[in-house]
């Protein structure tokens, strides 16, 4: 009798969370050191090519096509490891791709290595992508999505603080000491070799996959089965998307208007500072907020962060009309920024998991990648032709309109539970 007790007393004594488990950490660990790597490499670029003498129009041009090859490559990517059954191998490939591609940037002298370079780093990272998140909503229980999420999140965007701040010292370290101007740039593209060949060792040593099952089902017979609730997500997800502009062009908005007062220079040194303030609270509210939507429920929240990104976007609207150069109040915007995309990157890809079941939702997360990447697209290109063609408060204007309507969209949504 007493045996009995004992062995039924040990599974409350267990006192570390299920959801913080081996593969929740290896991925958290993961994405920190891959995006330290990538921002790196994105924070001296701009530089790097003002050092080389190419236009700025160049690196528009190579971050759109960047841009769309990842999010079509999520599509494919997706479905293929629903059709194989096992993702971990097919997502190591794509953090090798991520990890090595920058350091081509070290041995470029014009815009087509750069390409070159950007576009094998973004199939990487739309390879990567929808299997990993497929992995992690597989990893830990239904009730504790949003806190996986959530820590994923956080590490990621850990990493988009350290790897910026690694890259500012370097070359604070290195331009004194350098004969050739671009020779602390290229010292630094390969130095993210470190940290990116680290990322796809640490999700091959501490990522374990729990997919099994195959689906093997077409291709568009995989896209037209997903749930239908998830389906009406996706236009919610869409309609905010194609608002939703990169956020280089909040630093840019935030240089433009601080010139008048603090010069070419310095204003684009506090953008930079704003920037990383944006990330320290995007790594910050990731975690807490994803912890609160699986207490609170997440559509609502996600509600919250899409209506914030629309009053950022009318925020800055209202700055250029009224030529408002207050470093508080662009200190708001900037937090704003940083609240919005944390609720929606932690929350989209946990509602994902909520709506779609186990055995597609490489797919799923592959089409929400593909939503996702079309919006920012078109919302950045958009931002950019009517800043330059009509002007910047009309820009931003119908940048939060847009926003809006994903927002109300969502609102307007019902869906018959979460289906675990």
């Amino acid at each position: 009798m007493k045996e009995s007790l004992k062995v039924a007393s040990q599974p409350s004594i267990r006192s570390e969370p299920a959801w913080l488990n081996r593969n929740v950490v290896g991925m958290g660990l993961t994405s920190l050191l891959s995006d330290a790597g990538h921002e790196m490499a994105t924070a001296i670029l701009p530089g790097f090519f003002a050092v080389l003498g190419i236009p700025a129009a160049a690196l528009g041009v190579i971050e759109g096509l960047a841009d769309a090859v990842s999010s079509f490559v999520k599509l494919g990517a997706g479905w293929i490891s629903d059709h194989l059954g096992h993702r971990k191998a097919i997502a190591v490939g794509g953090y090798f791709l991520t990890g090595v591609s920058k350091a081509l940037f070290a041995f470029a002298y014009g815009w087509p290595l750069v390409l070159v370079g950007r576009v094998v780093g973004w199939f990487g990272r739309g390879v990567r992508g929808p299997l990993r998140d497929a992995m992690l909503a597989e990893s830990v229980p239904a009730e504790a999505r949003g806190k996986a999420f959530g820590f994923h999140r956080a590490a990621d965007t850990l990493g988009a603080i350290i790897g910026p701040a690694l890259a500012v010292g370097l070359l604070a370290y290195l331009q004194p000491r350098a004969s050739d101007s671009s020779a602390p740039f290229r010292t630094i593209f390969l130095l993210t070799l470190i940290p990116g060949l680290g990322s796809a060792l640490a999700f091959a040593t501490l990522v374990s996959d729990p997919h099994g099952a195959r689906a093997p089902v077409r291709f568009w017979t995989a896209i037209r089965d997903l749930p239908v609730p998830f389906r009406r997500f996706l236009w919610a997800v869409g309609g905010f998307g194609m608002g939703d502009f990169a956020h280089t062009l909040l630093i840019l908005a935030a240089t433009q208007l601080l010139t008048p007062q603090y010069g070419v220079a310095r204003s684009a040194q506090i953008a930079v500072l704003l920037y990383v303030l944006r990330n320290v609270l995007y790594a910050g509210v990731s975690y807490p907020v994803g912890a609160l939507s699986d207490r609170w429920g997440r559509r609502e929240l996600l509600i919250f962060g899409y209506v914030t990104g629309a009053a950022t976007a009318a925020g800055v609207t209202v700055a250029f009309l009224w030529n408002i150069a207050s470093l508080p109040y662009l200190v708001l915007l900037f937090t704003l920024a940083g609240i919005y995309m944390a609720v929606q990157d932690a929350l989209e890809g946990a509602i994902t998991a909520d709506l779609v079941p186990k055995g597609v939702r490489g797919t799923a997360y592959g089409v929400l990648g593909t939503v996702n990447g079309v919006g920012d697209f078109a919302a950045s290109a958009m931002v950019g032709i009517l800043w330059t063609a009509v002007s910047p408060a009309v820009a931003f204007g119908i940048a939060a309109t847009l926003m809006m309507v994903g927002a109300a969209m969502l609102s307007g949504m019902r869906w018959a539970g979460e289906e675990r």
